[in-house]
């Protein structure tokens, strides 16, 4: 736990959770769990984890490879990645929300709906004069 009267600058890390109730400069790393914003705690950082849950103010992108909670006392200026986030009534949020980081439409070739050699002009549902009799 980061208490109230603690100011870190630089990069957390860690293999635990961690509660935030003092200030945070930098970069919250800690992957596989969960970081909590107290309501008292001020972090002007990029934050990872799993879960984040954000009941003060954090001034930076926020991703949770499992969720995003931001309570109605949190306020967060960033950008939001995450499978699932929830924005209690009452919660301050400026910024972007990507609930699909691993794009799923990469890697696929585009789609042709004209077949191979085929042009409009010589494509009769495509050219309706091409309908014309003359008679």
């Amino acid at each position: 736990m980061i208490g109230t009267s603690i100011y870190i600058k630089g990069t957390v890390t860690g293999e635990e959770d961690l509660v935030i109730q003092g200030k945070v400069d930098g970069t919250i790393d800690l992957g596989d769990f969960e970081v909590s914003v107290g309501e008292s705690g001020k972090v002007t950082a990029d934050i990872t984890a799993r879960v984040v849950r954000i009941d003060g103010e954090v001034a930076g992108d926020v991703t949770g490879s499992e969720k995003v909670v931001i309570a109605k006392s949190g306020r967060v200026r960033g950008n939001i990645i995450a499978p699932r986030v929830t924005l209690e009534d009452g919660a301050i949020f400026k910024g972007s929300i990507d609930m699909d980081p691993g794009d799923t439409r990469q890697g696929l070739a585009p789609v042709r709906t004209e077949k191979a050699g085929a042009t409009p002009a010589s494509n009769p549902a495509k050219n309706p004069e091409m309908d014309l009799k003359s008679g």
